[in-house]
C-alpha cells in the first residue's frame, strides 16, 4: 500500500520538493542493494523460512515509525530501513518457490507466486488509496497489519517444512562458474534487467506523481489505476506465460515484453485522460507479465544447484539498483524538462534494452 503512495505523500502532506521525494525514493533502492545481497547470502546459509518470516515480522514495527519521521533525513533514514528488510524477503522467497516446485514447471510456478502478489496489488491500491484520502496515517498502520497478518499465516502453514531438496534447473548451463560474479554472461544479463527495471520502476515513483501533479487524479483514482494493473496482471498471466512459454523462446518474450514497457510510456505523450492512462497502464502490465518471470527462470536455469540464493541474489540486486536510479533520474528529469520528455527517453532507453537483451541471451 505504502510505496506507491510515497511519492505523493511527500509532496501533498510533507511539503517535500519532487527532488527530495525522488532522493528519498532512491534511498529504497540503496537499502534493497544491501538487502538483495543479504537476502541471497542468508538462504544459502540459514535457510529461506527463517529469512522470510524473520523479513516480515521486522517490518511491522517500521511501517508504524514512518509516518512519525516528519523531515527528509529520518524519513529517508525510515525508508532505507524498511527497503533493507523488505528486499532481503525476495532473494529467500524465489528460492523457496524453486525448492516446491517441479523443474519443467518452475516458470509457471514464479508466474503463480507473481500472480498472488498482483491478486494483493489489486486491492491494495484501492484500499491504500482510500486509507490515504482519509489519513495517510492508515496507510502506514494498514500495511503494517497486513504484513504481520502475512508473516503469522506463513508461519502456521510453512513451520517444518522449510527443509525441501531444491528443484535442479530445467537446462544445466555447461561451465557455469561456480559464484555469479565470475559469471560475466550473466552480470551483463542483469544489467540489462537493471536497464529495464529503471523503465518500469517508473511505476512506482514518476508514474503516480504524474497521475497528480499533470492530470489531478485525486488519492482514490490513482490507487484504482494502480489495482487495475494488479488485477490484469493477476487476471492474464498464468495464461499468457504458459502460451508464451510453449510457443515462443525465452529470448523472444523478454524482448517483447521489454519493448511493451517501452511503448506504454511512449502512450502518455498522446493527448486524453482516462483512456490513455488505462491502455498505457495495461500495456505496462504485459510488460510485466512477459518479462519478468522468463527473466527468474533464466536465472535459475544458469545457476549451480547450490548457488541458486546467490544467482537470485544478484539478479534482485539488479532491480534494487534500479530502485535507487528510477525515482533518483526519473524525477530530476520530469522536475527540468518535464514528463514528456522523461516518457520518451524511457521508451528510447526500453529499445535499446532490447537490443541488449537478444545478444546476451543468445550467448547465454
Amino acid at each position: 500500500m505504502v510505496i506507491p503512495f510515497l511519492g505523493v505523500y511527500m509532496t501533498d502532506a510533507l511539503n517535500f520538493s519532487l527532488e527530495e521525494a525522488g532522493t528519498i525514493l532512491s534511498c529504497f533502492g540503496a537499502g534493497a542493494i544491501f538487502g538483495s545481497t543479504l537476502g541471497g547470502w542468508l538462504s544459502d546459509k540459514v535457510g529461506n523460512f527463517k529469512v522470510q518470516f524473520l523479513c516480515l515480522m521486522l517490518t511491522v514495527p517500521v511501517f508504524c515509525l514512518l509516518p512519525q519521521l516528519k523531515d527528509p533525513i529520518s524519513l529517508a533514514a525510515g525508508v532505507f530501513v524498511l527497503s533493507v528488510i523488505s528486499e532481503t524477503f525476495r532473494p529467500a522467497n524465489t528460492v523457496s518457490i524453486a525448492s516446491y516446485t517441479t523443474p519443467e514447471n518452475i516458470t509457471k510456478a514464479f508466474s503463480l507466486n507473481r500472480m498472488a502478489m498482483n491478486l494483493g496489488f489489486s486491492i491494495g491500491p484501492a484500499l491504500g488509496g482510500f486509507l490515504a484520502a482519509w489519513s495517510y496515517h492508515w496507510l502506514f498502520y494498514g500495511n503494517a497489519l497486513s504484513s504481520g497478518l502475512a508473516g503469522l499465516f506463513f508461519y502456521l502453514y510453512f513451520k517444518g517444512r522449510e527443509k525441501r531438496i531444491l528443484a535442479k534447473p530445467e537446462v544445466a548451463a555447461s561451465g557455469t562458474p561456480g559464484s555469479p560474479w565470475k559469471d560475466p554472461y550473466f552480470l551483463i544479463f542483469s544489467f540489462f534487467c537493471c536497464l529495464y527495471s529503471v523503465c518500469f520502476f517508473q511505476l512506482l515513483s514518476t508514474l503516480p506523481l504524474f497521475y497528480r501533479t499533470v492530470h489531478h487524479l485525486s488519492e482514490w483514482n490513482i490507487g484504482v489505476i494502480l489495482a487495475f494493473s494488479g488485477f490484469v496482471v493477476f487476471s492474464l498471466e498464468m495464461i499468457l506465460v504458459h502460451v508464451a512459454g510453449r510457443r515462443w523462446s525465452t529470448s523472444t518474450v523478454i524482448i517483447a515484453g521489454t519493448l511493451f514497457c517501452g511503448a506504454s510510456y511512449l502512450v502518455l505523450l498522446l493527448p486524453g485522460k482516462y483512456p490513455v492512462l488505462y491502455f498505457g497502464m495495461l500495456l505496462l502490465c504485459l510488460s510485466e507479465i512477459l518479462a519478468m518471470p522468463f527473466m527468474a527462470t533464466l536465472t535459475m536455469q544458469r545457476a549451480p544447484g547450490d548457488k541458486q540464493g546467490a544467482y537470485m541474489g544478484v539478479n534482485s540486486l539488479s532491480f534494487s539498483a534500479a530502485h535507487i536510479v528510477s525515482p533518483f533520474v526519473g524525477t530530476r528529469i520530469a522536475s527540468h524538462y518535464g514528463f514528456d520528455v522523461l516518457w520518451s527517453l524511457t521508451g528510447l532507453v526500453s529499445l535499446l534494452t532490447a537490443v541488449g537483451f537478444y545478444w546476451v541471451i543468445k550467448k547465454l
